[in-house]
């Protein structure tokens, strides 16, 4: 697609995530007509949701963690696996990070992102990138919400945050119970009640939890 801003902008509006209201994201009230949008757009059927376009409840939390607790993140370069629409990424620069780079293989999330830092006036890095084709990038923090989506991705996504850990970076994960989110070996940090939309999510609100690397 030639102009995917352009297409970002069309199908979307400037809105206050529910439970991060001080971050504005470009974002669609349904799942179903940007995904058909997307897929009617570029040609192509059977294509991943377009999560970019959606505040989902994982990153939520993972930012408002970041925004109540800036320590986490003051002075640090971080790195925002699976961004989406960069509301993780965001809120961390928020938080007095030294740099963050967002990282998602969806081709519009490099616009979404750059939009989206722009209307909250901090600097974002991106690159689309599989990180988990390579050992973790040197970081002092990894962020990651909502990827617990698929087994086999879990599993590799896990993998590379406990190695990322034993290099000695902090890793911190945002999950509403996933399926596949796994249950030893992490400690919890904060609980919230996160609301949704029964588009999105199975209940209107989801207990997530933030998580770190035991």
């Amino acid at each position: 697609m030639a102009d995917r801003r352009g297409f970002i902008l069309a199908n979307t509006r400037l809105q206050h995530p529910s439970h991060c209201p001080e971050i504005a994201l470009h974002l669609a009230d349904e799942v179903t007509p940007i995904w058909r949008m997307t897929e009617e757009a570029l040609g192509e059927l059977g294509l991943p949701p377009p999560f970019w376009a959606f505040a989902w409840a994982g990153g939520q939390a993972l930012a408002r963690y970041l925004l109540d607790h800036p320590e986490e993140a003051m002075g640090k370069r971080v790195v925002d696996f699976a961004t989406g629409s960069g509301v993780v990424a965001i809120a961390v620069m928020k938080a007095g990070a030294l740099s963050v780079l967002a990282n998602d293989v969806d081709g519009f999330c490099r616009d979404a992102v750059g939009l989206n830092a722009a209307v909250n006036g901090v600097e974002v890095d991106f690159t689309d990138r599989d990180l988990l084709d390579a050992p973790p990038p040197e970081a002092d923090l990894i962020l990651a919400g909502d990827i617990c989506y698929e087994k086999p991705l879990a599993e590799r996504v896990e993998a590379w945050l406990r190695a990322a850990h034993a290099a000695g970076a902090r890793v911190l994960i945002g999950d509403p119970g996933r399926s596949y989110f796994p249950r030893t070996g992490l400690i919890q940090l904060a609980e919230y009640e996160v609301p949704t939309s029964r588009d999105l999510e199975d209940q209107e609100i989801k207990r997530t939890g933030v998580w770190t690397v035991a």
